[in-house]
Parts: C-alpha cells; sequence; structure tokens
C-alpha cells in the first residue's frame, strides 16, 4: 500500500501512517481466527461437542468479556487523554491478547478444557479492544484535514487481508492438508490448537513498525496523576452528559448498532458449524470469502467517508446490511 504523493507533500510522516495502518493487518487474525471462525468451531464440535450448551457457554463468555469492555475503555480512553503517550498502552494490551491466545495451545479437545478455553478468550478480548481504544485514538495526530476516512479505509482493508492471510494459512497449512505444518498430530488437533500461538506470534511482529517508527504524543501527566486526572474528567463527562445531547445520541445509537454487528462476529462461525453442520474446513472457507469482500467494502467506504461524512457513510453500510 502507497500513501498518495500529496499526503507526502504536506510534510506527514509516511512510513508512520503506513506502520499505523500495519498494526490493523497485525490485529485483524485474531477476531477472525480466534473470536469467529477457527476457534469457535474447534470449541463447539471438538471441545464441548454440544452445539445448544457450547453455543450459550460461547454467548456468555461474549457478554462478560464486553461488561469488562464498557467498564474499562472509558476510564483508560480518559487516562490516556491526560497520560498523552498511547503507546506504551498499546503494548501492554497486545499482550493481555496475544499470550492467552499462544496458550490455547493447552486446550485439548476434551470437555474438561472448555472453562480454560472460555477464559483464555475472554482476557484475550478485552486485551484486544481495550488496545483499539489507544490505536484509534493515534489517528487524528497522524492524519491531515480531510484524510481521517481514507487512512482508516486503508487500515481497515489492510486488516481484512490480515485476517484473510492468516485463514488461509491456518486453512491451508494446518487444517486442510495431510501433512500439517511442523509435523502436528491431528489426534490430539494440534494443527487446530497451533492457530492461538499463530495468532499470537503474528500479532506482535506485525505490531513491531508501528512502536518503532509511528510518532506518539509527548509524555503528560505522568503515572498516578494521569489516572486521577482520566477518572476526574470522565466523572464530569458522565454527570454533565445530558448537556451534551448530541454526544449522547450517538452514543446510544452506537450501542444498538454497534450490539448487532458484534453478535454476527461472535456466533458467525458456531451458526455455521452448529446449524448448517459445516466442517471446520468449510468455516474457514466461509471465512476466507466474507474477508475478501469486506476487504473490498473497508478500501472503498474509507474513500466514500472522505466524499459524503461519515454518518452518510455509515447510514449506506446499514441499510446494505439490512437489505441483505
Amino acid at each position: 500500500m502507497s500513501v498518495d504523493t500529496r499526503v507526502a507533500d504536506r510534510g506527514i510522516d509516511r512510513r508512520g501512517i503506513f506502520s499505523w495502518c500495519l498494526f490493523d493487518w497485525a490485529n485483524s487474525p485474531f477476531p477472525t481466527v480466534i473470536m469467529t471462525f477457527v476457534i469457535p468451531a474447534y470449541f463447539q464440535q471438538a471441545v464441548v461437542g454440544n452445539v445448544p450448551l457450547a453455543t450459550a457457554q460461547w454467548g456468555f463468555m461474549h457478554g462478560v468479556a464486553a461488561l469488562a469492555i464498557a467498564v474499562l475503555s472509558p476510564v483508560l480512553g480518559a487516562i490516556a487523554d491526560h497520560g498523552g503517550r498511547r503507546k506504551p498502552w498499546l503494548a501492554v494490551t497486545i499482550l493481555a491478547m496475544a499470550v492467552p491466545t499462544a496458550l490455547l495451545w493447552f486446550v485439548l479437545p476434551q470437555a474438561a478444557d472448555g472453562l480454560l478455553l472460555l477464559w483464555l478468550v475472554a482476557i484475550a478480548l478485552v486485551g484486544f479492544e481495550l488496545g483499539m481504544v489507544f490505536y484509534n485514538a493515534m489517528l487524528p495526530d497522524l492524519a491531515p484535514a480531510g484524510w481521517v476516512g481514507r487512512i482508516s479505509g486503508w487500515a481497515w482493508g489492510l486488516g481484512y487481508l490480515g485476517g484473510l492471510a492468516g485463514l488461509v494459512l491456518v486453512l491451508f497449512g494446518f487444517v486442510q492438508t495431510e501433512t500439517p505444518l511442523f509435523g502436528l498430530d491431528k489426534s490430539t488437533a494440534e494443527h487446530v490448537r497451533a492457530a492461538g500461538p499463530l495468532v499470537a506470534v503474528w500479532a506482535l511482529l506485525f505490531a513491531l513498525p508501528l512502536m518503532l517508527f509511528t510518532k506518539d504524543r509527548p509524555r503528560g501527566s505522568q503515572g498516578l496523576a494521569a489516572v486521577r486526572l482520566g477518572i476526574m474528567t470522565l466523572w464530569e463527562t458522565v454527570r454533565h452528559l445530558h448537556r451534551y445531547g448530541m454526544v449522547g445520541r450517538f452514543l446510544l445509537a452506537r450501542m444498538i448498532y454497534t450490539d448487532g454487528i458484534n453478535t454476527i462476529f461472535a456466533f458467525g462461525g458456531l451458526y455455521a458449524a452448529g446449524t448448517f453442520n459445516m466442517s471446520l474446513p468449510e468455516v474457514i472457507m466461509f471465512g476466507i470469502l466474507l474477508n475478501v469482500t469486506a476487504g473490498f467494502g473497508a478500501f472503498a467506504f474509507g474513500w466514500l467517508d472522505d466524499r459524503i461524512g461519515a454518518k452518510g457513510a455509515i447510514l449506506l453500510a446499514l441499510c446494505g446490511l439490512v437489505a441483505m
């Protein structure tokens, strides 16, 4: 991906922007491989072996993780605003996602390991979502005026390509082949369990350019002072939210439509495997097709965002989603 020459002409750090976009490539195998297609199907078919029970447990895990994210995200966001720097927080959340993801290797295809899988995925999901708070907060400092939409679209599209690449690697390198990479043993599901360490290493490796080359804000308030100021600011905002009617309506609307979209992501793989009895390779192929079309949509709507505005782009996308 190349950044438009007009961006360079304005003195924008092209390497920093590309490294920021590449982080989406680093992160995206997690929601596709771990949260939507491979691990949910493995949990349902091999670990639990009971479709209704596995679906209920997966949904409950998502609910608990979502509650933690809902409580922590505003607090950490407010702290980051006062602390200035985002990359140290981002590094911590990457580790919080990568470590439990790697530990999925130890979840054997037996019901006794079901709770372990749920805990590891829940912790990783919280780390992933909290990381996006700090990652997204970096964009306004990087993008020139009028370019936020397309740079965000580049990153989003690159992320879908990353998710696609992760699914293709898992499918053809481990699941579909008779001889999985590294001589993994299919009888103990090592070829599926390897998805955890693979995604963790992928995330850590491709997150390095952002850590090395993307500029961060100067340090603001330090340590406990940033925490105290962030929490105080958040409390004052909540107390006086009625004064900001537009913000309140935006948050409510976003909560409603994001809930629907997250449900699709959370249960897409389970629905394919449990209701339509798709095998794991078929579920992964389903995910590959979705990532191809979604990647095109992300690139296109990033450009459209700058042309018709964010609200118009969102409404158009939602209309298409409802129609489909």
